[in-house]
Order: C-alpha cells, then structure tokens, then sequence
C-alpha cells in the first residue's frame, strides 16, 4: 500500500471541483482499495500522542467564516478501534493514548477523502501530532508506523508544505512567492534523495516564512520516516502553490501517481 502526503489547503476544497480535488479523485481510484486509513491531520496539534480509538468518529468543522454548505458536510466513516490499538502497540514503548470520545475525523482529513473515497465506506483513524516532540519524533513514529502499509492500511499526511497564513495574497491565487517556491523545491530534493534527513531543511532561507509555526508541515515528516524504513525516497507531485505562501505540493511513497 503506498502511503500519501496531502497539501490540504482551504476546507472549501470540499464542495469544489479544481485541480487539486481531481488528483486527489484520481489517486483514489489509482491505489488499491485500503482496508483501512490512518490520518496524520495538522488540525489535531496537542500536547501528546493519542489516536482516535471511537467506533463512530464525528465529523469535526474546526473552522469559521466559511459558507453554511461547509458546516452541514459530514463525512460519516467508521471508526477502527483495531487499528487504533495496533498503531499504538507499533509505537511502543513511546505513549499513545486511546481516544474514545474526544477527537474524531477533521477537515484536514475530511476534505481530501471526500474526494478521494466520498462513500465514505473505508473505516478511518486519526494519529495526534505531538506538539511537545522535535522533528525527529515524528519520523521515528513514522517508520514505527510503515509495517502498517503490508496490512493494507493506507497512511494519509495532511498538511501543507509552505504554511503561512499571514502572508497570503488574494492577487495570486494560482501561484507562490519566490521564497515559497525555493522552499518547497528544496523540500522535495530533500524527500527524493534523503526523506531521513528532512530536518536539513530548516537551514534554509526561507524555512522561517515557510513554516512559522510547525503544525501543517509535520505530518509530511510521517511520510518521511516511512519512506526511509521502505523505498527510501518519497516523490512529488501536483507541485504547485495558491495565494503566495501556500503549497499544494504532494508526495507520494511506493507509486508514481497518474
């Protein structure tokens, strides 16, 4: 099963048709059907590791401004108790709590499987992300996590590679500042050739703009570590940018997508 890193962008690509929603349709149609998905969303970023552990997820809007049309999607996947159990025996001996009741499914996880599988027929997880924990971290639960994808599971990163909200500029919708667009190449030569070592990055000139706050880029460092415990390299795809400071680039694991 390969695994997958997602530029999410705004939750309106929910309702919309464009072309990021028709890659991503057409990387559920690609791949084999998963027995199951584990998410790795910027949007759960607390203080521990813990992983949705509840039969029936709820549909989580964390969000605001946005048409009513977006409040009322729901995307009503089963939950994976199983699976939560065994992403969290796979961690071991670092603690993964077992998220009953709390959490559930959020629009960085919603918004990319309503496109690609809208029947929403696949029972879904989701992994925290650990805000207390370096890079390093999360590339080390990454390759803990990469024995799942022999089990059938795909692994989903849902995030942004260049993630800065402050410096968007509505005059450019369908492209990225030059420093964006440096940061991101550097990202992916990063990926294709040491996926281990991402954590270079952050020496370069822009990595400061490009990630002012580390929520949207740390899940990529998932794909990361499963990358380095399997193929090695992580390649890129659909590499473009909205808004100035957002990228849309993703990467994908054990395929080359269509």
């Amino acid at each position: 099963m390969p695994a997958l890193f997602i530029g999410h962008g705004s939750p309106m690509n929910t309702l919309e048709t464009n072309q990021y929603t028709e890659v991503w349709q057409t990387l559920g149609r690609d791949i084999p059907r998963p027995k199951a998905i584990l998410c790795v969303s910027a949007h759960w970023f607390i203080g521990s590791t813990a992983v949705t552990a509840m039969p029936v997820p709820r549909t989580i809007h964390d969000f605001y401004g946005f048409p009513q049309a977006l409040f009322d999607y729901q995307y009503p996947a089963a939950g994976a108790p199983q699976l939560a159990s065994r992403v969290a025996e796979l961690i071991k001996p670092d603690w993964t709590g077992l998220d009953r009741d709390q959490w559930g499914l959020d629009h960085g996880t919603w918004s990319v499987l309503a496109h690609m599988f809208p029947d929403a027929d696949i029972p879904v997880v989701q992994l925290s992300i650990n805000s207390m924990q370096p890079l390093e971290y999360h590339i080390r639960l990454g390759r803990a996590l990469a024995p799942l994808r022999e089990e059938g599971v795909l692994i989903l990163g849902s995030g942004n590679v260049v993630h800065n909200l402050r410096l968007l500029q509505p005059a450019k919708p369908e492209s990225g500042e030059a420093w964006a667009v440096s940061f991101d190449q550097a990202v992916i030569d990063q990926m294709a050739a040491d996926p281990d070592g991402l954590g270079q990055v952050a020496s370069h000139p822009g990595f400061s703009r490009a990630v002012p706050t580390p929520d949207h880029f740390l899940p990529l460092a998932y794909i990361a570590g499963i990358a380095a415990e399997g193929e090695g390299t992580a390649g890129a795809f659909l590499q473009t940018y909205t808004l100035g400071s957002l990228s849309m680039t993703c990467f994908a694991v054990g395929m080359t997508p269509s």
